[in-house]
């Protein structure tokens, strides 16, 4: 009978969390030799710095590594949970330390949680260097970090790790975790276990020894796609609605249409709504660029992206996805013309920052005798009757006459981009 196999109760991402540089893995642009963040970390000339970069891309690990490095007192807090009370007690203690010629090292997870205030209340220390603030957060510092703070620290961005990065991270837990190397544990679908991940290895481990437990019980563990599926029932979408992700992903979408590419549009479509994207802010995004984008090189744009905004509204999904995709793929294959937008911008522009010239009498309404003496509506000539239902008026103030605001887009270029779209389409058949 087999013996009994204890399981440790420390995670596999903490327990086999790296201790130096040499052990991590990823961020070849800030940690790679001769590197920006690798010299500062071998030269000790530590600087206060945040850390800007998805879920599982190394930056507990990397501040764990910069205090191990430097022989600095290392605090870690959430901005989550904690308060001023609590910074405060740690400020005292990076300037007690100070005295002495000794580092203190504040690790601030989620420091875009911070309120004004309590980022407010890390500026003395900072410029004193009482403390050495490293700050971590998924959300882009230029929006959520004040800027009194931005100017006194650096901004180092983190990147997805790549596939290679993820598996040299499944390799090394597998040869070097005292709990996973003497099991005998083989991946059938590493490709697939990296996918699952969406480029986090905190839940790229998180699975790995989630499949592994499940099997523990049999001699040769074979973690199959089976498995791995059994373990997360979804793939991890990086997304935030209210961050920098909902931001990127609807600019793109947007892009994507404007551009007349329909494959683009449906592919950032797709990842916004597998990320729990409400589908009427898509559909209120498509409305405007039907007409921002489209406007009168084909009217039926807008007609059809209100229709869809009513039809998602009360249909919902899953259903709505086919209703989204349709208007997303008519608006990317629709002529586009900004002509209407130009204009009333252009005419803003005038009202804004003009003189506001009067009406002219001859356009203004006269529903009184008294406003009819004084010349309202005198000598408007009535379109309707004349030939064609048009005559040459001046309908501007005399002070702006000529001055033209719209210029509709050619039909040759509507017919163009018309062209090219066949072109592309005919090109994709062949593949």
């Amino acid at each position: 009978m087999k013996n009994k196999i204890e399981i440790p109760i420390t995670p596999l991402a903490e327990r086999i969390r790296p201790k130096s540089l040499d052990q991590f893995f990823g961020q070849k642009k800030l940690v790679g030799d001769g590197k920006p963040l690798r010299k500062m970390i071998e030269n000790q000339s530590l600087s206060s710095l945040i850390f800007w970069g998805p879920p599982g891309t190394g930056k507990t690990t990397l501040a764990r590594i910069i205090a191990e490095t430097t022989q600095s007192e290392f605090f870690q807090i959430n901005a989550v949970s904690s308060g001023i009370k609590e910074l405060r007690e740690l400020i005292e203690i990076g300037a007690e330390n100070l005295q002495y010629n000794k580092r203190t090292i504040i690790f601030i997870d989620e420091i875009h949680r911070f309120n004004k205030a309590q980022q407010d209340g890390l500026l003395s220390s900072v410029e004193k260097g009482e403390i050495i603030l490293i700050g971590a957060t998924t959300e882009n510092p230029s929006f959520e970090v004040i800027p009194a703070l931005r100017s006194r620290v650096r901004i180092f961005v983190l990147e997805e790790l790549s596939k290679s990065d993820l598996l040299e991270i499944l390799n090394y837990a597998l040869t070097e975790d005292e709990f996973l190397k003497t099991l005998n544990i083989t991946i059938d679908d590493a490709d697939y276990l990296i996918y699952i991940s969406g480029g986090d290895a905190r839940i790229l481990l998180n699975v790995l020894e989630a499949a592994v437990v499940s099997e523990i019980a049999d001699e040769r563990i074979v973690i199959t796609r089976e498995i791995i599926e059994e373990t997360i029932q979804k793939k991890n979408i990086l997304y935030d609605k209210s961050g920098e992700e909902h931001y990127n992903l609807i600019s793109a979408f947007i892009k994507s249409i404007r551009g007349s590419d329909p494959d683009a549009a449906v592919y950032w479509l797709a990842r916004m709504l597998e990320g729990g994207e409400d589908p009427l802010f898509i559909a209120r995004r498509m409305i405007i660029l039907a007409s921002e984008d489209i406007g009168n090189a084909s009217p039926n744009a807008l007609v059809l992206a209100n229709a869809v905004f009513s039809s998602v509204e009360k249909i919902g999904m899953p259903e709505s996805r086919i209703i989204l995709s349709q208007c997303a793929t008519y608006l990317a294959s629709s002529p586009k013309s900004n002509s209407s937008y130009i204009a009333i911008d252009a005419a803003l522009g005038d009202v804004k920052n003009q003189q506001l010239f009067p009406v002219p009498s001859h356009l203004r309404n006269a529903p009184t005798k008294l406003m009819k003496d004084l010349g309202y509506g005198n000598n408007y000539k009535y379109p309707h009757n004349f030939p064609n239902n048009f005559i040459e008026e001046d309908y501007l103030p005399l002070e702006l006459k000529n001055k033209q605001y719209y210029f509709p887009s050619e039909s040759g270029n509507e017919k163009g981009i018309k062209d090219r779209l066949k072109n592309l389409w005919r090109e994709k058949k062949k593949y």
